[in-house]
């Protein structure tokens, strides 16, 4: 079964806020669309079929009324009730859903969906997929969730690009190299995560940056990257913080070496 990165979420309070932000860092983003049955709205920000989404409430008594759904009970949690902003959640393409639910059952964990969902982009075109959340027992990992979009992967792309979504950034053509997250437990975590969706391990190094020992499994498309903090810096600040979650943003592609603090989250350009 083959798997690619979707997109990462980012819980922003006034998702639109975003835009300013980063066209000032050279990135282009856009205003997505509201999931009127979920109570939320987004703006977005494309490199090539990768992207972050940047995921705000926008009726929170619609919100509060979902429970298979976990994303949207975990961004009236930390959103909602704790005002806390950043990257949340990564989402991972599959074709075969309904297989990979049987699957993750049978491996023990707790499975939600699939899910359907969709949302009104600003044409008042509507926009379809599917979701699964798989939820660990003990519910200590975190783990990603997954969709199934409608379309293909090239109708998509060709649709984004039509749409001027998926388009040339001010500062050129940056990849989404990577997203990091915090863990606890780096060698336990990396073998869940490989063990269950066959990713490939890449070698441990230490980045000296965000102070953590870090090994990167291999996507298609975009590459997550698993660390754990060796002493204060930006990881050690974001687990104690925040707990295991979604934390670094790595582009490459950018003309530029620059590691900085933006909106609740961390990014690197290279």
């Amino acid at each position: 079964m083959e798997f690619f990165f979707d997109h990462l979420v980012w819980f922003f309070e006034k998702p639109e806020n975003a835009i300013s932000l980063l066209k000032q860092r050279g990135l282009h983003v856009v205003k997505g669309g509201r999931h009127e049955s979920w109570g939320t709205y987004n703006t977005l920000t494309y490199f090539g079929l990768s992207y972050i989404e940047f995921l705000g409430i926008e009726n929170l008594s619609i919100a509060e009324k979902h429970g298979e759904n976990r994303l949207i009970t975990q961004i009236v949690e930390q959103l909602a009730k704790e005002s806390r902003e950043g990257p949340a959640k990564v989402a991972i393409r599959t074709n075969h859903i309904e297989e990979l639910a049987i699957k993750l059952k049978a491996e023990g964990l707790t499975v939600y969906g699939p899910l359907s969902g969709e949302r009104v982009r600003a044409d008042r075109q509507v926009i379809r997929w599917s979701l699964l959340f798989p939820e660990s027992a003990d519910n200590k990992v975190s783990l990603p969730f997954f969709i199934e979009w409608e379309k293909s992967d090239e109708e998509r792309y060709s649709e984004l690009e039509d749409q001027g979504l998926i388009r040339s950034h001010i500062l050129g053509q940056p990849k989404l190299e990577s997203v990091g997250f915090v863990v606890n437990h780096l060698d336990k975590t990396v073998e869940i995560w490989s063990r269950l969706f066959g990713l490939k391990q890449g070698d441990e190094y230490i980045d000296t940056e965000i102070i953590a020992r870090c090994r990167i499994l291999e996507m298609n498309g975009t590459n997550l990257l698993f660390c754990t903090p060796i002493g204060d810096g930006p990881a050690a600040k974001v687990l104690n913080e925040k707990g295991e979650t979604p934390f670094l943003v790595n582009l490459t592609d950018t003309n530029q070496s620059h590691f900085f603090e933006m909106l609740d989250g961390y990014w690197r350009f290279q």
